[in-house]
């Protein structure tokens, strides 16, 4: 009870300050995370937790399948948004190159680790989270349309990698028993994939349906309304659960195909949701913060600095500017894109999941890339966020006042 407590305050002062500690780049997860290394650090912590139990796993599974959930229907005009082209040139191309180069890095800076464990590595850094810098997808500095493409491109980005690390968990694991079935823990993955999506397309396209009639029908309110959609991804993970299936995996698709009723349902429907997500990953960033400290009690390698430099930089930049080759985006639009993608609650997650279900060594080598990796990236993009926006807002100021305003697209010549 204390630990809540303890949470529970700093949620309240972070709260009563935040306009300011904006300013700094210091954020709600920022906060959280740094109080956490605080008061869990050192040879006698206020506080402690348990991480290998039951309970925690299934904790990170429901905190993972609410957030899917939410971002999958909070995409505005579609499941791929307005921009369709440079979306699908996102998630169809640049990130099977991003997990591919994330891979190969690993497979240079940790040449001793097996290659089931290096994509187990790949999938839990390549995921985007931007909560660290939410600020950047409401500076009206930056284009919308910019804006709008790393929003939807985040909100999907992790549902896709989703089944990916899920599958290469399943074998990595097989590989450290003393008989491996590389074919039985491949099936084993598939067809709980196949119960995931099947709950979720059963549970998201009939409560998309029923809550949409309910509501042109004038039988509902909006505050029962915010009770029904929060109940959607709940009853996903659950179902999905009891049928064998992964159930973060049900919930994402449950979001996509309740996303269609959201936009005809009053604006308040999925507040309530939204909240209890923020509450939720707010509590486990401050638990990352214990994970910090278990992961660095002995020190710091040079190795596992290197990869997680390269993860939050070169490992998405340089295939997000190939397949941007050819859209007319200006450079530093593309540059926006590429750098633009911060890691965050999602590889927390998968991180603890695969630490939970690997071997001592395999599970200690995870958690320490990807603390390194999760705190890189909250340091690289939440100080560059502030300054982006000043270069952007600089651009549009240097354009000739007698020049009428371009109301061409950044795609059109």
């Amino acid at each position: 009870m204390l630990a809540v407590a303890v949470i529970a305050g700093i949620l309240f002062v972070w709260s009563l300050l935040a306009h300011r500690l904006s300013r700094w780049s210091i954020t709600a997860p920022i906060a959280m995370m740094v109080a956490g290394i605080a008061l869990t650090g050192g040879s006698d912590p206020p506080l402690r937790f348990d991480f290998d139990t039951a309970v925690f796993e299934h904790a990170v599974e429901v905190v993972l399948a609410l957030l899917l959930f939410v971002d999958a229907i909070e995409v505005p005009g579609g499941i791929l948004g307005r921009e369709k082209g440079l979306l699908l040139r996102l998630l169809a191309g640049a990130l099977p190159l991003t997990l591919c180069a994330a891979f190969l890095a690993g497979y240079l800076i940790f040449p001793g680790h097996s290659g089931w464990l290096l994509a187990v590595l790949a999938t839990v850094v390549v995921p985007l989270d931007l909560a660290p810098t939410a600020a950047v997808v409401r500076d009206h500095r930056i284009p919308a349309r910019l804006r709008e493409v790393l929003n939807v491109e985040g909100g999907l980005n992790d549902g896709i990698v989703s089944p990916v690390f899920l599958l290469c968990i399943a074998v990595a694991a097989e590989s450290h028993g003393a008989h491996a079935d590389y074919a039985g823990a491949l099936l084993e993955a598939v067809e709980a994939a196949a119960w995931a999506l099947a709950a979720g397309l059963a549970v998201g396209g009939a409560a998309g349906r029923l809550l949409r009639t309910s509501w042109s029908h004038r039988w509902t309110q909006p505050s029962a309304m915010r009770l029904g959609v929060l109940a959607v991804p709940v009853a996903a993970y659950t179902l999905s659960g009891a049928l064998g299936g992964n159930g973060f995996v049900a919930s994402f698709v449950a979001g996509v195909c309740f996303a269609p009723a959201v936009r005809r349902l009053p604006g308040s429907a999925v507040e309530m949701t939204d909240d209890l997500v923020a509450l939720m990953t707010l509590a486990l960033w401050f638990l990352f913060g214990q994970i910090v400290n278990n992961a660095f009690w002995g020190g710091f390698e040079a190795s596992v600095i290197l990869y997680a430099l390269l993860a939050v930089t070169l490992v998405r930049m340089l295939p997000v500017l190939l397949v941007l080759t050819g859209t007319g985006l200006r450079p530093a639009d593309k540059l926006f894109l590429g750098w633009m993608g911060p890691r965050g609650v999602t590889s927390i997650v998968f991180g603890s999941l695969a630490a939970i279900d690997l071997p001592d060594d395999s599970a200690d080598f995870i958690a320490r890339v990807m603390v390194m990796t999760v705190m890189l990236s909250i340091v690289l993009h939440g100080l560059t966020s502030e300054p982006i926006g000043r270069l952007y807002a600089r651009r549009a100021d240097d354009r000739p006042a007698e020049a009428p305003p371009d109301t061409r697209r950044d795609d059109e010549p």
